[in-house]
């Protein structure tokens, strides 16, 4: 049997074909490890092995040029203007399926102003107008906090409430809900100015997004009910939306509640629609006026045909 030269780095009595055999036979060994610790059923490698395994590759002009990199991998790649079909995909993937996997079956949803304070705050508003709006901080977390004890009766599976993740009335909601002991979800997105989740949406509940109609969509897929309080644009256009989807059979009707009669009359003359023939009178039933949380949870409870008991000390 020839011998090889010490400085070949391999034993010295197995040849060359011997040894690259053992190599495979070693590479096998440790894919099919690999595999049997691998949940899944497939017998190949997955992503996140080869991600890997391409960061530890020789650098070479080759391998240091854009072309080179996984796609998946590749940023310069996925944000493309041509991949904006990929992108819009994916973030509507990945909550999905994480809610999924936190087993969360419905949810209540909650629009309102970025801009009231809580009552507390009251001081520091722009507007006499917008201080005065602070009940309404009020509400959204007393409302929340019995929502998110009815949740708890289902193992926070139903019920959980669901909010833009932003300060003032959102905050209000999550806030509500962290204080009852429950959790809740937060759909932020990316604006021109910095921001962050208030601080009481559940961490692994917190989505971030850059398109406004994956993220408005992800509000409603699982929404029992939607909870309306006052608010600037944002508000309106997410209000708009759900009503028009409901007006036009494009989802199933639910209890579609506006906190704050007295607000919503003053900046939508709803009748002026209807006089003017734009929307019909029934158009008008699709939803409810409410001022307390009290009415807003009797009112769900009154459409489900649940019992509309007190739970959790609602304060």
């Amino acid at each position: 049997m020839r011998r090889l030269p010490r400085d070949s780095g391999r034993p010295h009595d197995i040849p060359r074909f011997a040894w690259g055999d053992a190599l495979r036979h070693v590479e096998l060994v440790e894919v099919d490890q690999s595999m049997k610790d691998d949940p899944r059923r497939h017998p190949f490698r997955d992503s996140q092995q080869d991600a890997a395994a391409a960061d530890r590759i020789p650098d070479t002009a080759q391998t240091r040029a854009p072309a080179y990199r996984l796609a998946f991998t590749d940023m310069d790649f996925l944000t493309r203007e041509e991949l904006r079909p990929v992108r819009l995909q994916l973030e509507l993937l990945k909550p999905q399926m994480m809610l999924d996997e936190r087993g969360i079956v419905s949810t209540i949803v909650l629009f309102g102003g970025a801009r009231i304070p809580e009552p507390s705050r009251r001081h520091l508003a722009k507007t006499a107008a917008l201080a005065d709006l602070s009940k309404y901080y009020d509400e959204a977390r007393r409302f929340a906090k019995q929502m998110t004890a009815r949740s708890l009766e289902s193992y926070g599976r139903d019920n959980v409430i669901i909010t833009g993740g932003g300060p003032g009335v959102m905050e209000a909601g999550n806030r509500g809900a962290h204080e009852a002991g429950g959790y809740s979800i937060g759909l932020n997105i990316v604006l021109p100015h910095e921001q962050a989740p208030n601080e009481f949406v559940t961490p692994d509940l917190c989505f971030n997004f850059h398109y406004f109609a994956i993220r408005k969509m992800h509000f409603l897929m699982r929404a029992k009910a939607i909870c309306i309080f006052p608010g600037g644009f944002g508000t309106l256009d997410e209000m708009f939306e759900a009503l028009t989807l409901i007006q036009t059979g494009r989802m199933s009707r639910i209890p579609f509640l506006l906190f704050g009669k007295a607000f919503w009359d003053n900046i939508i003359n709803w009748k002026g629609l209807a006089e003017a023939g734009t929307i019909s009178e029934d158009d008008l039933k699709l939803f409810n006026y409410v001022e307390t949380a009290e009415e807003a949870v009797s009112l769900i409870c009154s459409f489900y045909g649940e019992a509309s008991h007190a739970v959790g000390d609602g304060q």
